[in-house]
């Protein structure tokens, strides 16, 4: 077993075991966080769902009215005024055919990959490298769409995407330390707006078990999930 730091033993004593309420989670979070990088803050989610049912499977995107504080590198594959319109919307790299032959060789130095629907076909010969990285395109998540310049737009200005992993956990970046506790705040209250009302009808009993706040490297801070529930509108 990791034995932990000193820091982290530090910053876990002064968060007690019990639910707090959401304003006052986001504050201990900021206060108790140690490392000299600027963290994330991250929202883990403990669904009552089963993702083994393909109906149960929760998966999608929003952008963050506060955005994630995070650079992020896109890349699209498209064709035609397409092309130029993807450019001047602000996408890192823009082509066709030859990103395509690219990624297959084994370039990866991006963080999203955006594809309009023409071009789809193509993208066969990369999904086994693409698909087990989370980058495969999908229409669910808007990055399959013959509206490239809106979906680069968006990537840039903070969208995340969240998807459940085993035992019904969701884990969603919602900013990073060194926003201000109003902005985190108007990024959580969206992401849980959007994932409780994502609740399939197939899904029985307590849907939202638990929810957790925490920097990359500080302690777990329960959140009061009635407050967080009462966020759906």
């Amino acid at each position: 077993m990791k034995k932990q730091s000193k820091k982290f033993t530090e910053a876990q004593s002064k968060v007690e075991d019990k639910f707090y309420k959401i304003d006052e989670a986001i504050k201990l979070a900021k206060e108790v966080s140690f490392a000299k990088f600027d963290e994330t803050v991250d929202l883990a989610f403990r669904l009552g769902v089963d993702p083994r049912h393909a109906d149960q499977m929760i998966r999608g995107a929003i952008a963050l009215p506060a955005g994630t504080g995070k650079s992020v590198r896109v890349c699209v594959i498209t064709s035609g005024d397409k092309i130029k319109a993807a450019e001047e919307a602000g996408a890192d790299f823009v082509g066709g055919d030859d990103l395509v032959a690219k990624i297959a060789g084994g370039w990866l130095e991006f963080d999203r990959v955006i594809a309009s629907p023409d071009m789809m076909g193509k993208l066969g010969r990369i999904g086994r490298v693409l698909g087990p990285r989370g980058l495969m395109p999908n229409p669910k998540l808007g990055t399959v769409t013959p509206d490239v310049a809106k979906a680069v737009e968006e990537q840039k200005a903070g969208k995340v995407e969240y998807r459940t992993e085993k035992n019904g956990i969701i884990h969603v970046p919602i900013g990073k330390k060194s926003f201000d506790e109003a902005k985190i705040r108007q990024n959580l209250n969206a992401i849980v707006n959007a994932i409780v009302k994502a609740k399939p009808a197939s899904s029985k009993g307590t849907y939202l078990k638990s929810l957790t706040l925490s920097t990359t490297m500080g302690p777990g801070i329960k959140v009061d999930t009635q407050e967080a529930l009462s966020l759906a509108n």
